[in-house]
C-alpha cells in the first residue's frame, strides 16, 4: 500500500474536537489534499496517496494544538494547512503566548510573521512592523506596550497617528482639536479597550498611564520609560518620522507599524517608504515584514488583497 501514514491520536476525547462534531474539520483537510485518501476508525487516522505526507502533518499539528489547550476551529485548520506547506510549525506558533490581557482574553500569534514581530519588538528598542491591513501591526503593538506596562517594564503607553486631513476637512468638525482627531485615534482606543474592561481602560486614560494624541502634539518631547506606538505611519512626511523617531528617551521602546501601499500623505512623500534604507544598519532598530499570508481578518480580506496586488503588478502603480 503506498504511501500510507497511520496516526494514532492519544485519546478518543481529542477526536471530536479535531475532526469537527459533524466532522467538518475532516472534511478541510480532505478538500485541502485531495491527491490524499483519508480515512478514520476509532482514534486512529490513516492517509494514503500522494499527499499523505503533508496531510498527517497537518493532523500531528493540531494534535499538538489540543493536546496544549488550544481550541481548533474551521480558520485554526486553514491556517494550519498553509502553515505546513510554507514548513512552518503552527503548534509552535499557536501554542506561543504573547499577553494574558487583564480584560481574560489570552492573546496569541495566528501566523509566523505574528510571532515574528513579537519577538522583534521584545528585542528592540525601536521596531518597524510593516505590512498590508489585517496583519495585526497595530493590535499586537497594543498587547506588548500592555505587556511592558503590567511587568513595570515602561511607566506609560503613548498611541500616536498622524491625521493626514489635518486641514481643511478637518476643520468643518465641530469640537476642539481633540475632537476633531479622534476619528483617526478611534482605532488605537478600541485595541486598548480589547486588552482591558472599560473601567479600568478609562482609569488609565484619566491617570495619563496611557495618552492617545495625534502626531503633532509629539514635538518637542522627550519620551523616558515609555512604550511609544505611531500607527499608520506611511502617512507620515520624512520630517515628522524624523521627529517622532528622535523623541524616544531612556528606558523606552518604540513600535511604527503601516503599510507603504496605502500612503495619502500629500505629493506622496512618505517617512515609511525608504526607512529601511535610511536605518536598516543600527543596532536596536528591527524591521519585520508581514505579508498577505498574515492577514487575521475575515479570508476575503486576504483575497482582496491579493487581487490589489495582481492588479498592481499588472499596471504598475500601487493602490
Amino acid at each position: 500500500m503506498p504511501n500510507l501514514v497511520k496516526i494514532r491520536v492519544p485519546g478518543n476525547h481529542l477526536m471530536t474536537p479535531l475532526l469537527g462534531q459533524h466532522d467538518e474539520l475532516l472534511q478541510l483537510v480532505r478538500d485541502a489534499h485531495p491527491a490524499a485518501s483519508i480515512h478514520v476508525r476509532g482514534n486512529e487516522i490513516s492517509i494514503e496517496g500522494d499527499e499523505s505526507q503533508p496531510a498527517s502533518s497537518v493532523f500531528e499539528e493540531l494534535v499538538l494544538l489540543l493536546e496544549q489547550g488550544n481550541r481548533v476551529d474551521d480558520e485554526i485548520v486553514r491556517r494550519t494547512i498553509d502553515m505546513v506547506r510554507a514548513d512552518e510549525r503552527p503548534s509552535q506558533v499557536f501554542g506561543a503566548t504573547i499577553l494574558k490581557a487583564p480584560s481574560g482574553r489570552t492573546i496569541r500569534p495566528k501566523s509566523a510573521g505574528q510571532k515574528s514581530y513579537a519577538e522583534a519588538i521584545r528585542t528592540n528598542i525601536i521596531t518597524f512592523g510593516i505590512g498590508p491591513a489585517g496583519t495585526g501591526k497595530t493590535w499586537l503593538a497594543v498587547a506588548l506596550a500592555v505587556e511592558a506596562l503590567l511587568s513595570k517594564q515602561v511607566k506609560r503607553i503613548v498611541l500616536t497617528r498622524p491625521a493626514v486631513e489635518a486641514g481643511e476637512r478637518l476643520g468643518f468638525l465641530p469640537g476642539d482639536l481633540m475632537a476633531k482627531v479622534d476619528p483617526y485615534l478611534r482605532p488605537l482606543y478600541d485595541a486598548l479597550h480589547d486588552m482591558f474592561d472599560a473601567e479600568t481602560a478609562e482609569k488609565l486614560f484619566d491617570r495619563t498611564t496611557v495618552e492617545v494624541a495625534p502626531l503633532a502634539f509629539m514635538r518637542g518631547r522627550t519620551l523616558n520609560d515609555s512604550f511609544i506606538i505611531l500607527d499608520e505611519a506611511q502617512n507620515t512626511t520624512p520630517e515628522q518620522m524624523k521627529m517622532f523617531l528622535t523623541r524616544v528617551g531612556f528606558g523606552s521602546k518604540a513600535v511604527v507599524t503601516g503599510d507603504v501601499t496605502q500612503t495619502d500623505v500629500p505629493g506622496g512623500r512618505s517617512g515609511l517608504r525608504d526607512i529601511e534604507a535610511i536605518l536598516g544598519k543600527i543596532d536596536g532598530i528591527g524591521f519585520c515584514r508581514l505579508s498577505r499570508r498574515d492577514i487575521v481578518r475575515h479570508r476575503i480580506v486576504q483575497d482582496i488583497v491579493d487581487a490589489y496586488e495582481r492588479d498592481s503588478e499588472k499596471s504598475g502603480r500601487n493602490v
